[in-house]
């Protein structure tokens, strides 16, 4: 009885290593390895069994198949091995690269639209005889509003909802005009000067709106400068910008830190000025793209410079608005959006 145990074990042994060597897969594998190493794998049932042989019988049998188990253990260990080392192989060819083969080129960098737009008209600009600076983000309540003849008690400050960042002195500018007393006390006239960046408000975001945006901000200070000056000016940039016949109109506005102050607005590119049911301008043939004046006596004397000899210019452009009626873009939020789908199409 004991000698057809063995040759069963044997047996068994033998045909678990037959089948073993035809596995060619992890998920085989593992089949095999529940089916002879299992909990319910035969030999673990014979195991279990022992206790109902003679002391002879079962150390003959325990024996016999213990043995058996770690050759099929060592097998499937070795077997394992085997098949983890082929698949390293196969991947290996599969991602296999040709180093002698020319590397594949980087896609160059674009511009951002607004970075364009800003470049562009800072092209214009320049040519015509201004220096561009690029002032401190962060600012003193002092020159953000009380150089701008915007005292802390003015209504006017509800335009410009700050962002603090130690109340009640120091912010984040609220518009790039903030430069111009820093300027004034800084340089002589005659002045020319550019301030381009970031500005900051605790803005309701919407398709017209952002807490963040840019600004160019304008400044020229010389003797007899007139409104004449700050209309030419102007519109020769507007005839460069957008398109040389483009119309320009000139409004009465509302600006603590000019007198008088205006409004510019371009004839609309959709329907030539002529209104009606344009989608673009809303009928009205104008597209309104900055505010402007003349600087204000008391910030000339806030600058230390006497607005009985000197005069001067100012104006503040978004080159967000720009943009969007370059492009015919409906909604700001798309520039800071970051899709690519999107900005690829300024490339």
């Amino acid at each position: 009885m004991v000698s057809d145990s063995l040759d069963e074990i044997q047996a068994l042994r033998d045909a678990a290593l037959g089948e073993l060597a035809s596995v060619q897969d992890a998920e085989a594998l593992e089949r095999w390895r529940v089916a002879y190493l299992g909990r319910n794998a035969p030999l673990n049932q014979v195991l279990s069994g022992l206790g109902k042989l003679a002391p002879e019988q079962r150390r003959t049998l325990g024996q016999a198949t213990n043995a058996a188990k770690v050759a099929l253990q060592e097998a499937y260990e070795a077997r394992l091995a085997e098949l983890k080392a082929r698949a390293r192989e196969e991947a290996f060819a599969r991602e296999r690269v040709d180093v002698t083969l020319p590397g594949r080129p980087l896609a160059p960098g674009r511009l951002h639209p607004i970075t364009q737009v800003i470049e562009e008209c800072l092209h214009i600009l320049q040519s015509m005889g201004f220096q561009v600076a690029s002032t401190r983000e962060v600012e003193l309540d002092y020159y953000n509003f009380e150089v701008l003849n915007i005292p802390p008690e003015h209504p006017a400050r509800d335009m410009w909802d700050t962002l603090y960042v130690q109340p009640p002195s120091v912010l984040l500018r609220a518009h790039t005009t903030a430069y111009q007393g820093r300027m004034m006390q800084e340089l002589t006239p005659p002045i020319r000067i550019l301030n381009v960046g970031r500005n900051y408000r605790f803005e309701a975001v919407d398709a017209t709106h952002e807490w963040m945006f840019h600004q160019i901000d304008g400044f020229a200070v010389d003797e007899g400068l007139t409104l004449a000056d700050l209309k030419g000016t102007l519109t020769a940039f507007a005839q460069q910008i957008f398109w040389p016949t483009v119309r320009t109109r000139f409004r009465c506005d509302y600006f603590p830190f000019v007198e008088p102050g205006v409004d510019m607005s371009i004839s609309c590119h959709a329907c030539e000025g002529r209104g009606g049911d344009c989608p673009v301008c809303r009928g009205a043939g104008w597209l309104e793209i900055l505010g402007a004046g003349m600087v204000h006596p008391k910030v000339l004397q806030a600058g230390g410079l006497d607005p009985e000899r000197y005069s001067g210019f100012a104006w503040g452009m978004g080159p967000e608005r720009i943009a969007m009626i370059k492009y015919g873009i409906q909604d700001i939020r798309l520039f800071y959006g970051n899709d690519l789908r999107f900005l690829e199409q300024f490339a």
